[in-house]
């Protein structure tokens, strides 16, 4: 009878593997999560000196990076629940829209997590990782996959510790305690939540619904550009509506439709059947895992240089502006070479070429305007999406890479 039960809250092989409504329904605190992550961003850039130091700016980047990477796993955790189990059954719906606002709970702490609000942040982190993996540890009683809870159990509550105790210690214990309690969060997923006397887990999500996480995935990506669009619209409205203004906005704009055509152009409409078509699915898997952290990572990076850009577009480009201004577009090529990879089993030129153009124009452009900067981002965005269309020009669409 119980395990009647629990078959009956999996998602089953033949059913529609399109993502529902309360995905995307959940998706809506992300953005709100993202712009948060966003306005830290443009004050690593601008609060103090910091603008004008490049290493330190890095150095709070570091910190704001540690915050995305929790709402991240939070959210990646949350794509392989209703991957595996069936989002129309109410338990289900009630773990979604529980993480849901433990989420909203994570973006409103954002700005004074290593301050204020850090024990909030830790305390809701903690309290949605461990809550929502007891509650299906008493769910799936006389089921295989109550072993895998158990075990995914024991790392959160390991992880829990540093977590809590970096959110009552000063600024810079606090970040060596919160980075010692993703990497024990992130490891233990990676390496299977192996505990003595236990063994570990082999089960991969990818293996079971991979159509549906690439699809969860592709609507991450339009969260994080709709970001990069509700952030330029309205820093845009915080000041006066001007010609340099306005064409900021506009690169904002060109930047945010390169980004999406890169993205989408055959690699972003395959991935579900390359993950499938592959033998070891759970690798390529983490790999388009991967790549989309940092897609993500880059499209607010990008976002971040368009409100500085909006702020002061005929200044002084300071060289952490312009690390943010043409870093962004280089992680996000990083992360789309990572992509195409997982899709084709190879990548083509022009994504590393582009890493590269970036990195060369970085130097020469400090002290420029930084209309200008933004300016020759579009312009290395559009000679690689140009590139892609005259390559596939004439040709039939290309295919998944075989089994591999």
């Amino acid at each position: 009878m119980t395990r009647n039960r629990v078959a009956n809250l999996l998602r089953r092989r033949d059913s529609p593997q399109r993502p529902t409504f309360l995905e995307l329904f959940f998706d809506l605190v992300y953005v709100f999560a993202l712009t948060r992550i966003v306005h830290e961003l443009v004050l690593d850039y601008t609060r103090g000196h910091v603008a004008e130091r490049l290493t330190t700016s890095l150095a709070e980047n570091g910190e704001t990076l540690l915050l995305l990477l929790a709402l991240w796993w939070i959210w990646t955790q949350t794509a392989w629940v209703t991957s595996r189990f069936d989002p129309f059954q109410p338990p289900i719906q009630f773990v979604v829209l529980a993480t849901m606002y433990g989420s909203l709970l994570l973006a409103v702490a954002i700005s004074g997590a290593l301050a204020e609000t850090g024990l909030l942040f830790a305390s809701t982190y903690v309290a949605i990782q461990v809550g929502r993996t007891l509650f299906f540890v008493f769910i799936v009683r006389g089921h295989n996959l109550r072993r895998v809870n158990l075990l995914a159990l024991v790392w959160f509550c390991a992880s829990a510790v540093p977590w809590l105790a970096g959110a009552l210690a000063p600024e810079v214990t606090r970040n060596t305690l919160w980075t010692v309690a993703l990497a024990i969060d992130y490891l233990g997923a990676r390496l299977g939540w192996p505990v003595p006397g236990l063994g570990r887990s082999r089960v991969s999500p990818w293996a079971v619904a991979g159509e549906h996480l690439a699809e969860r995935y592709w609507q991450l990506v339009i969260v994080a550009l709709g970001e990069t669009i509700l952030t330029s619209g309205s820093s845009l409205l915080r000041g006066p509506i001007v010609a340099p203004r306005t064409m900021a906005l506009t690169l904002s704009f060109l930047t945010t439709v390169l980004l999406w055509r890169i993205y989408f152009y055959r690699a972003g409409q395959i991935l579900g059947e390359a993950i499938a078509a592959s033998a070891d699915p759970g690798r390529l898997g983490r790999l388009a895992e991967f790549a989309h952290l940092l897609m993500v990572s880059g499209i607010l990076a990008s976002s971040a240089g368009s409100e500085l850009v909006l702020s002061d577009p005929s200044g002084d480009a300071k060289a952490a502006w312009v690390g943010a201004i043409l870093g962004g577009p280089a992680l996000y090529l990083a992360g789309r070479s990572v992509f195409e990879y997982v899709a084709f089993a190879r990548v083509s030129r022009p994504r590393p070429i582009g890493i590269l153009v970036l990195a060369a124009l970085a130097p020469i452009m400090v002290g420029l305007p930084p209309l200008g900067v933004a300016a020759a981002a579009v312009a290395v965005l559009l000679g690689v999406a140009v590139s892609d269309t005259a390559r596939a020009y004439g040709r039939p669409l290309e295919e998944a890479s075989p089994s591999r």
